[in-house]
């Protein structure tokens, strides 16, 4: 379990970019399940839609990303500093099947499927209650910038 500032102390974003409130479970070099609690305080809502609020897919994509850098972070007993970098990779086999509204809670499961050479990667599932919204395979790296 990792409450906010756990998280804070582990991933580089800050809003409105932080995109995971809490995380549930964790097994190290295997798997995470994490929350974000969707708000209609949101920047992205203004114009996503005026009239329909949806959370952004790409948005859940990224949610995903940061609960898998967790992970990541976890499985290598590592907390990155100023000058670690956590990048996408790779998105394979993104589906939507349900939008995401104010006041949904987005619940993340992400397995480390494989790590090699330094990319990592992983499937991750984002549900609402017992609905899936999201899934993709996610490639992701770690770089050391000057």
């Amino acid at each position: 379990m990792m409450d906010i500032h756990q998280i804070l102390k582990q991933l580089p974003h800050r809003y409105p970019f932080l995109l995971v409130d809490r995380v549930l479970q964790i097994e190290k070099g295997k798997s995470i399940q994490a929350l974000k609690n969707v708000s209609m305080n949101e920047p992205q809502f203004t114009g996503h839609f005026p009239h329909r609020p949806v959370f952004p897919g790409v948005l859940m994509l990224e949610a995903m990303a940061q609960t898998a850098a967790l992970l990541a972070f976890d499985t290598l007993g590592v907390t990155p500093d100023d000058k670690t970098v956590y990048y996408f990779a790779g998105i394979d086999g993104a589906r939507f099947k349900r939008p995401v509204e104010p006041g949904d809670q987005l619940v993340m499961d992400v397995t480390l499927e494989r790590m090699k050479a330094g990319i990592f990667k992983f499937k991750g599932t984002a549900r609402v209650g017992d609905e899936v919204a999201c899934e993709a395979e996610l490639m992701c790296t770690m770089r050391t910038i000057a």
